[in-house]
């Protein structure tokens, strides 16, 4: 039998080679798989990083819209994770697109949402952040400088006083009257009293007085003496925050000369550099600090300033470097309507009449003067009366809100918004 080695070793050399051809391809498609998988990471990482800065870029966008207007609301819609989501608005960026979600502010703070849309390639961004706030304590029903209180009405609370205490009025509460020689006289008085003396036609439940002083007024209950004198209490609002409200008024730009409100307008941040006049009906949205250089002037009924409800539960300022005066009845001056909003009406004027309310007011607001005179006439009622003198006539009443005692103002240029977390969702 012949066999043909040639042809047989010919036919190995063939299956061989297949053999070696098929694992060489099967390299090639593996390395060409593993390139092409490494490809597709880095493209995808790179979408992904795209994605995110493009999320970024929504959020740094916002806190620019924000920071030009602190009550900036959104209107429109826009689809986020197949939901059409309400208070969003989108931009581009490039082959990208961002949707922003900005709600209306709760309680001082926004939680911003933001997605970044690579070609499918989803990021999103959340931050949440709320309006740099100072707290000014309001302790007292009346809290008076060295002016002292001329009551010839009734204060419905406690009463702290750099100054004597006078007049025929009523105290609910009690006094506390610091200083040496400073004294309380006339006043009827339902609570206790401390005091340097205590003088005739006063009457008071239970007298403390200092050593050195006169005790001659009535005493209902029981009399004591203190060596000490009594300390001096520096009113709740310092310059120094004056100062920095009225900075952040004029971020928002100036208005020179007088202005007057005749119907329904916002204004604010804003500086008034002559008098500002709201007429009667019409109806003043504070959508940051006010500051006017002259008087201040609300006329007739049904007359209203308030805060914008972005203020949300913190108070808002109006400043004015002359006179605020308010001689019609029924005029509103209130916070935002939520809980803990109130409204600072805040005269710099040295003048008795710095702030001068004649008649009833409406809603929530807090009165200060920092050198001037807070003067209530005709039976005028206010929640809280702070500042160098103040004078209660023609049966006039404070009536102290315990909400008062802590308000948080929005502070800071514009009222600054600050993070408070930030991070990827």
């Amino acid at each position: 039998m012949n066999i043909n080695f040639k042809s047989q070793k010919g036919f190995i050399i063939s299956i061989v080679t297949f053999f070696v051809l098929m694992i060489a391809i099967s390299i090639v498609i593996t390395m060409n798989a593993v390139v092409f998988y490494r490809q597709q990471v880095i493209t995808n990482s790179i979408k992904s990083s795209q994605a995110y800065y493009v999320a970024e870029a929504g959020i740094e966008d916002s806190l620019m819209k924000l920071r030009n207007n602190s009550s900036l609301s959104i209107s429109g819609n826009c689809t986020i994770g197949g939901v059409l989501t309400s208070n969003c608005y989108t931009f581009d960026v490039g082959n990208s697109t961002a949707s922003v979600v900005l709600p209306v502010a709760i309680g001082g703070s926004r939680t911003i949402t933001s997605q970044g849309d690579n070609r499918g390639i989803i990021k999103k961004i959340q931050v949440s952040y709320s309006i740099d706030n100072s707290l000014i304590n309001f302790y007292y029903g009346v809290s008076v400088g060295e002016g002292g209180l001329i009551n010839n009405g009734t204060v419905h609370g406690n009463v702290f006083s750099n100054g004597n205490i006078t007049g025929n009025g009523t105290i609910d509460n009690n006094v506390v009257i610091s200083g040496n020689g400073h004294s309380i006289k006339d006043v009827y008085v339902g609570g206790n009293v401390l005091a340097y003396s205590c003088l005739s036609s006063a009457s008071v439940q239970n007298l403390t007085y200092v050593s050195g002083g006169s005790h001659t007024c009535t005493v209902r209950g029981t009399t004591s003496v203190q060596e000490s004198e009594i300390a001096d209490e520096p009113l709740p609002i310092p310059q120094s925050q004056i100062d920095d409200w009225k900075s952040e008024a004029e971020v928002g730009g100036v208005f020179v000369g007088n202005k007057t409100v005749s119907t329904s307008q916002s204004l604010g941040p804003l500086k008034i550099t002559g008098n500002l006049t709201v007429k009667s009906g019409a109806t003043l949205t504070l959508t940051g600090t006010l500051r006017v250089v002259g008087d201040i002037s609300v006329e007739s009924q049904k007359t209203k300033i308030k805060l914008d409800s972005s203020y949300s539960s913190l108070g808002g300022v109006i400043i004015s470097d002359g006179e605020f005066e308010v001689e019609h009845p029924n005029i509103t001056l209130t916070g935002s309507g939520q809980t803990g909003s109130y409204l600072l009406i805040l005269s710099t004027s040295t003048s008795d009449e710095a702030i001068y309310i004649k008649n009833n007011l409406i809603g929530n607001s807090a009165l200060f003067t920092s050198a001037g005179g807070i003067t209530l006439a005709n039976n005028v009622s206010v929640t809280e009366a702070t500042g160098y003198k103040v004078i209660m006539n023609n049966g006039s009443e404070i009536q102290y809100s315990t909400g008062v005692e802590n308000i948080y103002f929005s502070s800071g240029p514009g009222g600054r918004w600050k993070p408070e977390s930030w991070g990827e969702q």
